[in-house]
């Protein structure tokens, strides 16, 4: 039943973009619009229907090229066994998108676990980014006993059982508490309504979830070394009440560190700041982008 579902959300929720083969992975991505580029990474669960149902593409492809990612193992991007896929070597994989379509230079934005992809890609590769923006992200080792339940699914053949088995039921079940914590304190808006729950709840993306979830504290504890390193224009965003990262231990506390950084701590908004203060977000990338050409 699960394999059928999973079957079903792909045919009602067609590619909506173009494909790259990259050393085995095939990646989806969406290209638009013209002008300065922007580059867009979601977050742990989701894929690129979350950043075109908040407006964001729509509003950033009036004075910018914007291409958004489905990262491994999302929407509609492959996600090979044979590698663990950290921020690091999903960076590598982005910039070689990049190289592909032609991108020299771009602002990078990351939402939430996407955050760790876009510094890795301004840590390997700083030539690549002119400016960085990190909404509502996750950047100090913290104690999180609810990454252990969520890691789960990623456990080999354990893993695999209960993603083709029960996970998918429980992730439908549990649902409407997931969107609560995450968009909370602030309703969900009408608008996340074109987002594919059906392909969310996908063993395939469980799985992905799953393995990102397990590696969101050492990543952060890899990472937090480099962030006084960065020397691009920064602009962090974040919900002053997200129930899913405390932005004072995580945001304010990057933006003491990265010099060149300016931080927007956003009154009453969660952790799916993009999508409930999307101006917001905006405003904080053509802060960090390159000046439009006259």
């Amino acid at each position: 039943m699960n394999h059928r579902l999973a079957r079903k959300a792909e045919r009602d929720n067609p590619p909506a973009g173009e494909f790259l083969n990259i050393d085995g992975v095939r990646l989806h991505y969406v290209d638009r619009g013209d002008g300065d580029p922007i580059v867009l990474l979601h977050g742990n669960g989701s894929m690129i229907q979350d950043f075109e149902s908040s407006g964001l593409i729509d509003l950033a492809t009036r004075t910018h090229r914007v291409i958004a990612f489905d990262r491994p193992g999302y929407g509609h991007s492959a996600r090979p066994r044979s590698r663990v896929w950290t921020p690091e070597a999903q960076a590598d994989l982005i910039h070689e998108a990049l190289s592909r379509i032609g991108i020299e230079r771009a602002t990078i934005l990351g939402h939430s676990w996407g955050c760790s992809v876009a510094v890795a890609l301004a840590h390997k590769y700083p030539w690549l980014v002119s400016g960085l923006v990190l909404a509502s992200g996750y950047y100090y080792p913290t104690a999180r006993p609810d990454v252990i339940g969520m890691a789960g699914p990623a456990v080999p053949l354990v893993g695999d059982l209960m993603r083709y088995t029960i996970s998918p039921i429980l992730s439908r079940l549990m649902w409407p508490l997931l969107m609560r914590k995450i968009f909370g304190p602030q309703r969900v808006p009408a608008k996340f309504a074109g987002f594919p729950k059906a392909m969310a709840v996908r063993p395939s993306q469980i799985r992905a979830s799953a393995a990102e979830s397990a590696l969101m504290i050492p990543d952060a504890a890899a990472y937090r070394a480099i962030y006084s390193s960065l020397g691009m224009p920064v602009a962090i965003v974040a919900g002053a009440e997200d129930r899913l990262v405390d932005p004072k231990a995580q945001s304010a506390r990057l933006h003491r560190e990265i010099a060149k950084s300016s931080f927007d701590l956003v009154p009453g908004a969660g952790h799916m700041i993009h999508q409930t203060d999307t101006g917001v977000v905006m405003a904080a990338i053509e802060k960090v982008a390159a000046p439009r050409k006259t």
